[in-house]
């Protein structure tokens, strides 16, 4: 199939959801290769997604040989695997005996399970508002739409859920928002990947917690992007500084790097949170099956044993430290392996443009950043060719702003 052939099928066949600029055929470890045989670096890893990379050795042999044991049996029955890893994700998580795990297959179905909860626990009380935050991205199914303040997304689909409130990412403002009383829950991203990889003002969610726990109200994390060890720790929340220790939430969701490429998400519930949910509330056909339960508990399971959250924090800090003297370049955001590069011009669609045309996957979540997610296998010689191909990159755009720049 020729590149004219592959756009011409995928815009007749495809719905028309965004460009497609690259048909890719396989990969391995950091890279892949696309129809026309050429290489790429991937840094964004499917979007935080491919934590150890692509067709790693465990993630294909723990779905090969699930695939040919049981695969799917229905959310009527259990499995082995879903009880492994229910139990795996509960001691990852810190949440102790009274934690419970909801498995799904999305981050979006995560959030929408996470926003059953806040109403299962507001609605004795009459309390129906939901807190989100500006900038925040929950996921495009209605419900997680509703809470992610953005109004190329929400427009669209106006009217969405009711209750939901987005306010500043303020200490002022969430002191505000929960004075005026009625809140269910606040949902919080502990770092904003969509917006530009960023993180929460000083004392932010510590203080979220002590006003959800004054309100009776419910912190709930998104920790898709970041959990499942993205940032160095297994979830976010369990960065130094975040919560005063001892603290937790009530509930988290996670998915992407949690099955390395498998589709699975979930929720992991914290004390009386857990007693929310009954028989008949929530569910979900293929949450939690047993091919997408191994997969996930055989990736956990790797990270655990080869110690790689202590590469995703060294490679994180290392790669922060290469590109901060790079052209364009003002600065960096982000933990672990999810980095925001703050650029000092918002050409970020232009230096990932420039990047994927030299053999690197990158991308623009803000006009001004590029974000990279790689796996948490990389080593030494990903990141001197990530170095050699990004700094190409920034400079040839940088020379051609020079050229555009009247004398």
């Amino acid at each position: 199939m020729t590149n004219a052939d592959w756009k011409a099928a995928a815009e007749r066949d495809l719905m028309s959801l965004g460009p497609r600029p690259r048909l890719f055929e396989r990969g391995e470890g950091s890279h892949v290769w696309d129809d026309e045989g050429r290489r790429y670096l991937d840094f964004l890893g499917g979007i935080a997604v491919n934590c150890l990379g692509h067709a790693h050795p465990v993630f294909v042999e723990a779905v090969s040989r699930q695939a040919a044991t049981l695969a799917h049996v229905s959310n009527y029955f259990t499995s082995r695997p879903q009880l492994e890893l229910a139990a795996r994700l509960k001691r990852l998580a810190g949440t102790g005996e009274t934690g419970r795990v909801f498995l799904a297959n999305s981050g979006s179905e995560a959030n929408e399970t996470a926003l059953k909860l806040a109403r299962l626990h507001g609605a004795p009380r009459g309390a129906h508002t939901i807190l989100c935050l500006e900038g925040a991205f929950h996921g495009r199914t209605t419900g997680a739409l509703s809470i992610t303040p953005k109004a190329a997304y929400q427009d669209p689909f106006a009217p969405l859920m009711p209750g939901a409130k987005a306010i500043a990412r303020t200490i002022d403002a969430l002191e505000a928002a929960f004075a005026q009383g009625g809140v269910a829950a606040v949902v919080i991203e502990p770092i904003q990947g969509e917006a530009g990889v960023r993180e929460l003002p000083a004392g932010f969610l510590a203080r979220a917690r002590e006003l959800a726990t004054e309100h009776d109200a419910l912190l709930i994390l998104d920790e898709v992007q970041t959990g499942a060890g993205r940032t160095g720790e297994w979830f976010a929340f369990q960065l130094p500084g975040m919560l005063p220790e001892g603290a937790l939430p009530d509930a988290v969701t996670f998915a992407k790097s949690v099955a390395a490429g498998f589709p699975l998400g979930g929720l992991i519930t914290f004390g009386a949170a857990s007693e929310l949910f009954y028989p008949g509330t929530h569910n979900s056909t293929f949450g939690g099956n047993p091919l997408a339960a191994h997969a996930a508990d055989a990736v956990l399971a790797h990270i655990e044993e080869e110690g790689l959250l202590a590469n995703v924090a060294a490679r994180g800090a290392q790669l922060r430290e290469a590109v901060a003297e790079l052209p364009l370049v003002a600065g960096t955001r982000g933990a672990g392996l999810l980095i925001g590069i703050a650029l000092s011009a918002p050409v970020a669609s232009d230096v990932v443009a420039a990047a994927l045309e030299r053999g690197l996957i990158v991308n623009a979540p803000a006009p001004d950043t590029i974000r990279l997610a790689p796996a948490y296998t990389i080593g030494d010689a990903e990141i001197d060719e990530f170095l050699t191909l990004f700094r190409d990159a920034l400079a040839a755009v940088a020379a051609h702003r020079t050229q555009e720049i009247p004398a």
